[in-house]
């Protein structure tokens, strides 16, 4: 039962180390997340992993902001493959102009997208270099809901530069994802 914990675990840093990746925009982190194999659907995303980064930055990279939050995550064990379902919600704050218009919708305003769905993903602990590691061979998105509000707030000068994340090493959480990066 104790390998089964620590095996849940190492999925789970992998789950938040994803997040982690896509909201700090640290596209290196995703190599190590999934397998070299492995493939990628969520809405109109569809690929390859590699394909599904070159997709993603086109639509996270314009966006002000991201954040998405991890709910509860299901897991079902076979050998060394692994079923789970984790619940998450994404937040997304829009600036005018955003180049997808077919993502996310034309406003005259800065707006804030926010998704709730669910990750799909079939993991498979695979034999490499650092000895076997658990790595998404499979990762499909799924929709619950969505909706576009417009938001007062967006403007976070007011604040200071140390209070705020930032998407690049001076972000106060690059320490924390060294591992990931290989640092």
């Amino acid at each position: 039962m104790n390998m089964r914990l620590e095996d849940r675990e190492a999925i789970r840093d992998v789950i938040t180390a994803y997040a982690h990746a896509i909201d700090r925009r640290r596209w290196d982190i995703m190599g190590n997340l999934f397998h070299d194999d492995a493939e990628f659907a969520f809405g109109t995303l569809v690929g390859d992993w590699k394909s599904f980064v070159d997709q993603a930055r086109a639509v996270i990279d314009p966006c002000l902001a991201t954040q998405h939050q991890l709910g509860q995550i299901m897991f079902s064990f076979d050998g060394d493959t692994c079923h789970t379902e984790t619940y998450m919600t994404a937040m997304h704050t829009i600036p005018p102009g955003h180049p997808l218009p077919e993502i996310f919708p034309p406003k005259d305003t800065i707006y804030s997208a926010v998704i709730a769905g669910r990750y799909i993903d079939v993991f498979e602990k695979r034999a490499n270099s650092n000895g076997a590691e658990w790595k998404i061979a499979k990762r499909t998105g799924i929709y619950d809901w969505r909706e576009f509000r417009l938001v007062e707030g967006t403007d976070m000068s007011e604040l200071g530069e140390e209070s705020c994340g930032r998407h690049d090493d001076t972000d106060p959480s690059t320490a924390a994802a060294a591992r990931w990066r290989g640092n």
